[in-house]
């Protein structure tokens, strides 16, 4: 035996005797010799980055030397969850360390003409543009905090200092006049690397206004001046997953939940689903790592105290039955992108996961928005996200205004009516301070208006149904259990089992 590989196989024997176990899942060596020394590894390029899922309980030491032996570097390992991060100039890494569980979303995005990242991803929820600068009072034309009850809700309650919302997002302004007070930085880190940098460089935004546009709706100040959200007496803190390419790979979204359960948040908003998939799939290769990686992160967030809700999609798709997906991988160059059917065990990740609160967008007149997904039992409640197609004043007053930087600017979508629950969330958790996250759900579903199923659907006036509603008045698979109320969420208060008491 070289003396370069009986070194290597010291100490990775060292590891597994440490540990008392081998990974069971995949082709792991059935000893060390049979892991390649370093003469072994080739390293022709490009350097990519991947998600490898272990067996839990794997420890840090076993999981690095299976890294290493399998021509790769750790980046980050969270022992908690078994999860790893790690980068490689191999092309046979994902093989050598087991293709059911490691997965590269970089590679998907690498093109098959020319080797080189294939696009930036374009944001369909982009606030329009037209920023308007200057201090004025703005709350006038905020007809979704009016359609929650927001206002009426401060009168009692803006919610506590205690409570934290993570957003999960593209970053916070830390100038911005309306955030500065709420925006926790000592709270914040960027996650586009897949390992948490606590850096304001790392969680401050660069290429896009949709994280500052976001925690606007949760927690700008109610001070008089600009806009005001649901909960501006809570903190935030910026998480950001987002990259400046626009994409958020599996492994930001699993560094974020992973920073926001060691943080002690309550609350974390995501407004996206995790690339480079639409649905992803839980029985097909890559995918099948990507499901069981962000699953455990949720998890274990939900376990330390973490709510997670989640934007269920602007693709009006009924996402228990998703029939075809066009837009994967959604990093592909687009003569890459082949439609691909898929069925109800694949996902929108991860507003879809069980312990994930979805939530689908209503316009002003509380009816579904036309591009807003939905689904008996995927979507748990309803918040107002705009439909300029629905209304018909001036497109930007259909839409959601909020906080971008340098001043506010309107935008539609389910990433608008997602953080309207996270601050509604955030009153309850602010009422009820010891409310696990299964407890906060319940609140959430029990308080919230409920929205029956329209008897018409028909929004461009064709005589065909847009879309169809199933379920009863009060759970159904347009609005859930409802659309959320931040009056009952400081004022009701709760029964045992999470009921809606007398007022």
């Amino acid at each position: 035996m070289p003396l370069l590989r009986r070194v290597r196989a010291v100490a990775v024997s060292a590891a597994l005797l440490a540990t008392g176990f081998l990974v069971a899942s995949g082709p792991t060596p059935a000893s060390a010799d049979e892991l390649p020394a370093a003469e072994d590894c080739i390293h022709p390029g490009p350097t990519l980055r991947y998600l490898v899922v272990l067996d839990p309980g794997t420890s840090e030491p076993l999981a690095n030397a299976l890294v290493t032996g399998a021509c790769g570097t750790t980046a980050g390992y969270y022992p908690q969850i078994g999860v790893a991060v790690a980068v490689s100039a191999d092309p046979r890494f994902g093989r050598r360390i087991g293709a059911d569980r490691a997965y590269s979303a970089q590679a998907d995005g690498m093109s098959k003409k020319t080797g080189a990242p294939a696009r930036t991803k374009f944001d369909d929820e982009a606030p329009a543009g037209r920023v308007a600068s200057g201090r004025a009072d703005r709350t006038a034309e905020q007809w979704d905090m009016d359609l929650i009850r927001a206002a009426e809700a401060h009168a009692i309650s803006k919610g506590s200092r205690d409570v934290v919302v993570g957003v999960l997002d593209s970053g916070i302004d830390p100038t911005h006049p309306d955030l500065v007070g709420a925006l926790d930085p000592a709270l914040s880190a960027g996650c586009t690397t897949g390992v948490a940098d606590p850096a304001p460089g790392a969680w401050s935004p660069t290429t896009s206004a949709h994280g500052t546009h976001v925690a606007g709706t949760i927690a700008a100040a109610e001070d008089g001046s600009g806009t005001t959200g649901v909960a501006p007496g809570v903190r935030i803190a910026s998480v950001k997953v987002v990259d400046d390419a626009g994409f958020i790979y599996p492994e930001y979204a699993v560094c974020g939940f992973m920073w926001a359960a060691t943080h002690a948040m309550t609350v974390t908003n995501n407004s996206y689903f995790i690339d480079p998939w639409v649905f992803t799939c839980q029985n097909k290769a890559g995918q099948s790592v990507v499901y069981e990686a962000v699953r455990r992160a949720v998890d274990y967030a939900t376990g330390r105290g973490v709510l997670t809700v989640a934007a269920s999609g602007n693709g009006a798709a009924d996402l228990t039955k998703p029939g075809t997906d066009a837009q994967s991988p959604t990093n592909a160059a687009p003569e890459d992108v082949k439609p691909r059917p898929v069925d109800n065990t694949c996902l929108v990740l991860p507003a879809q996961l069980p312990k994930v609160v979805g939530v689908s967008s209503v316009g002003v007149s509380k009816l579904k928005a036309g591009y807003s997904s939905y689904g008996l039992g995927a979507v748990d409640v309803t918040a107002p996200g705009g439909d300029r197609k629905q209304e018909e004043p001036e497109a930007g007053q259909a839409c959601v205004l909020s906080t971008v930087p340098s001043g506010y600017d309107y935008s539609c979508g389910t990433s608008m009516a997602a953080p309207h629950v996270s601050g509604v969330a955030a009153l309850l958790a602010s009422t009820h301070p010891s409310a696990s996250p299964t407890e906060l759900t319940r609140m959430l579903n029990s308080q919230a208006e409920t929205l029956p199923c329209p008897a018409d659907y028909d929004l461009n006036g064709t005589g065909a149904q847009d879309a169809y509603c199933t379920g009863y008045s009060e759970y159904n698979g347009f609005y859930g259990h409802g659309l959320v109320d931040a009056l009952a969420a400081v004022k009701a208060p709760q029964t045992e089992n999470g009921g809606r008491g007398s007022k």
